[in-house]
C-alpha cells in the first residue's frame, strides 16, 4: 500500500516536469542544425539528425559531461552566461531564448497570475467595438469573454460547456472551427507554438496538465505538432475565416494586454477590407428588419 509520503515523493514536481521539457527541447533544437550550418567539417554518414551533444558543447565552451547532464534533465546550476552560449549554438531565435531561459529556472519577472474575473470596464469596451469581433483570453486561450459579433462570427459558443470554451480545443477538435479557419496549418501551428511557450511557466499547473493530455489524446495534429517542440512568440496577422452565410471573412488580429506583465488579453478581428466590414455590418441587423 502506497503512503501518502510516498505518493508525494512520486507526483512529478515543477521543477522536474520543466528538466523533463528543458531535455526535451534542447534535444529538438540540437537534431536540427546541420554540422556544416555550425561550421563543422562533414564526417560522413550519420545515425542521427544534427549536431552531437558533444559538438554543442564544443561550440558553446562548456564541458561534455555537464552538457550531456543538462541535456538529460539533470539538476543542475546553469548560468545566463552559458544558457547564453548554447542559445547560439544551437541558433535560437530571441522567443526561443526566453524559452530556454524559463525552462532552465531563469525566467523573467514573474507575470500577474490574473484571475478569470473580467473586469466590467472591458465587458463595456468590447461591446462598444461592435461590430468589430472581440474576446478575452487568457495564456491557455480559455476564452473568458466575448462581445456579440466574435460569437457570431465563430458560432455556438453559447451551447458549450464553459470548460470547453477554449480556443486550442476548439481549433484542433471542432469540425466546425476548422472548416472556417482558412490557413489552418498556419493557425494551428502558431497555437501549438504559443501553448508550449505558455507550458514553461505553468507546467506543474493542473489545469495547464489536463488540457495538453486531452489535446494530445483527441487530436492527432495537435500531437504532431507537439512533438516539433517550436515555441511562437505572440504575433499580430491577417486571419481569413469562411462564415457559413457571411462568406469569406478577412480580419486583422490584434492583442492587446490588460497590463505589463498581464497574463490575460483582449483580442480583436477588426475587418481588413470593405466587403469584410460589410459582412460584419450586416451581422448587427435585428432579423425583425427584415
Amino acid at each position: 500500500m502506497t503512503t501518502s509520503l510516498e505518493a508525494g515523493r512520486d507526483r512529478p514536481t515543477d521543477q522536474r516536469l520543466r528538466r523533463r521539457e528543458l531535455s526535451s527541447f534542447l534535444r529538438s533544437r540540437r537534431e536540427r542544425i546541420s554540422p556544416e550550418q555550425a561550421g563543422l567539417p562533414a564526417t560522413g554518414r550519420r545515425r542521427t539528425p544534427g549536431l552531437r551533444r558533444e559538438e554543442v558543447a564544443q561550440l558553446a565552451g562548456v564541458g561534455v559531461t555537464w552538457y550531456t547532464w543538462l541535456e538529460q534533465g539533470r539538476d543542475i546550476n546553469v548560468s545566463e552566461q552559458v544558457l547564453a552560449a548554447i542559445a547560439g549554438t544551437l541558433r535560437l531565435d530571441p522567443y526561443e531564448r526566453v524559452h530556454l531561459s524559463t525552462l532552465a529556472g531563469h525566467p523573467e519577472p514573474p507575470v500577474d497570475r490574473d484571475s478569470r474575473a473580467v473586469p466590467g470596464a472591458m465587458t463595456v469596451m468590447m461591446r462598444q467595438l461592435e461590430p468589430i469581433p472581440a474576446a478575452v483570453v487568457n495564456a491557455r486561450f480559455d476564452l473568458l469573454a466575448y462581445n456579440r459579433t466574435y460569437e457570431w462570427m465563430v458560432g455556438g459558443l453559447e451551447h458549450l460547456p464553459r470548460e470547453d470554451r477554449n480556443q486550442l480545443l476548439l481549433v484542433f477538435t471542432s469540425p466546425r472551427w476548422r472548416t472556417a479557419t482558412l490557413d489552418w496549418e498556419d493557425s494551428a501551428a502558431r497555437l501549438a507554438g504559443r501553448f508550449r511557450a505558455g507550458m514553461a511557466a505553468h507546467a506543474a499547473e493542473p489545469g495547464w496538465k489536463n488540457l495538453l493530455v486531452r489535446l494530445r489524446r483527441e487530436s492527432p495534429d495537435f500531437e504532431r505538432l507537439w512533438e516539433q517542440h517550436d515555441v511562437r512568440a505572440p504575433e499580430n496577422f491577417t486571419k481569413r475565416y469562411l462564415h457559413p452565410e457571411a462568406g469569406l471573412l478577412t480580419l486583422d488580429y490584434t492583442q492587446l494586454w490588460f497590463g505589463e506583465r498581464s497574463e490575460i488579453k483582449l483580442t480583436t478581428y477588426t475587418p481588413a477590407d470593405e466587403e469584410t466590414w460589410a459582412r460584419v455590418r450586416l451581422s448587427q441587423r435585428d432579423p425583425a428588419e427584415g
